[in-house]
This record gives structure tokens, C-alpha cells and sequence, in this order.
């Protein structure tokens, strides 16, 4: 099975890169959980809702992400925000992806994140960054406008990085967006890993 390319960790590590359509969103199954047994084509879930079987897809491919820190945001990184506003009105992280320098410009923007209520997505270049002991902000640039967002300790900080097919073994915490069938089956062409330490992305 071939690496993910970097084109393709961003979809893997970000299902809000790009906002899909209310139709679209009907069909597609988001399953997070640990591996069982990859048989063939078909990758066994253990979720908190049970077991899921999902078909790969031919040439499906993985990706992985690692666990990050403040300290990797750096200026000049590209990377994408989801955010929630506080009882303040002020942006708050609930999630960062650092993406490779490869991945610049994807999706790039502000806009409404569909995997939380009330929430958005900011793809962007960081203009400034300030870490404090209790957390830190980015002020994030975009053509047509710029973000300040708080980044707080709890806030999952993730980077995204090629991984292999072997990466699902047992034991192995995956994220996936599978697309439901006709025939009530599910379907997926690329699967996520967390590599140690690293918790799932949303």
C-alpha cells in the first residue's frame, strides 16, 4: 500500500478543510476507535458504539499524526484552527493541525467547522504567536482577513506526517470518514493513525 502524500493528510486530519454540503454530510459515518484486524479489505473498529466493518477502498491510504506542542507553532507555519467563541466572544482551540509546508494554502480561510456546534475553521498562515504559562494565541492571516485565536492548554495540538498501511495493527487508534453504501455497508479511502501520545482528531 502506497504512503499517504501530503495532499492527502490534510483530508485524513481535518474532515473541516473545506465544508461539505448538508447532503453530503447525510452519507458520510465518522468512526474513531481502535483497530481489531485488517482481513483483506476490510478494517475491523472497536468504537465506544460498538463494532464497525469497513471496506477499503483499492489504493486506500494512511496517514498519521503526532503529538505537538505550542512551541511547534511557529511564524510562518500554515495551519488549521478549530475554534469555539467563549462566553468572551473570544476565539478559543479546540484543535490544531500543523500541516507540512507541502499543504500550504489547502483550504485556506475562515469558516463555519460542521464537526461542533457553533464552531469554525481557520486555515491560515500564523502572522504572530504569544505562549504564555497558561496557554497562548495565534493571529492567523488569510487573504481577505486575519483571526486571533487563544490556544489554550487543553486544546489538541496535532502534525500531520506520512504513515503506511502497516500502521493498523491491532491495538491502533484510527479516525476515518466512511461513506454508507446502498446496501447498508460502509466504505473508506483513507484511515488515520495516532502514533503514541498523539490523541485523535475530531
Amino acid at each position: 500500500m502506497r504512503l499517504l502524500s501530503f495532499a492527502l493528510v490534510t483530508a485524513l486530519v481535518c474532515s473541516a478543510v473545506v465544508s461539505i454540503s448538508a447532503a453530503a454530510h447525510a452519507q458520510q459515518i465518522r468512526i474513531r476507535g481502535s483497530v481489531e484486524r485488517v482481513e483483506g479489505q476490510i478494517l475491523t473498529v472497536k468504537t465506544p458504539e460498538g463494532v464497525a466493518s469497513v471496506a477499503l477502498a483499492p489504493n486506500y491510504a494512511v496517514g498519521a499524526i503526532v503529538k505537538a506542542s505550542m512551541a511547534d507553532i511557529k511564524k510562518g507555519s500554515f495551519i488549521g484552527v478549530g475554534a469555539r467563541a467563549s462566553s468572551g466572544g473570544e476565539l478559543q482551540a479546540v484543535q490544531v493541525v500543523i500541516f507540512p509546508e507541502a499543504m500550504r494554502g489547502t483550504g485556506e480561510g475562515h469558516r463555519p467547522w460542521a464537526v461542533l456546534p457553533e464552531a469554525t475553521m481557520t486555515n491560515a498562515t500564523v502572522a504572530e504567536t504569544v505562549t504564555r504559562v497558561e496557554g497562548g494565541s495565534v493571529t492567523l492571516t488569510y487573504p481577505g482577513g486575519e483571526q486571533r485565536i487563544a490556544i489554550p492548554p487543553e486544546a489538541n495540538i496535532i502534525m500531520a506526517v506520512p504513515a503506511q498501511a502497516s500502521d493498523l495493527a491491532p491495538g491502533a487508534q484510527v479516525a476515518l470518514t466512511a461513506q454508507r453504501l446502498p446496501d447498508g455497508g460502509l466504505t473508506t479511502s483513507r484511515v488515520t493513525v495516532a502514533r503514541a501520545g498523539a490523541q485523535l482528531p475530531l
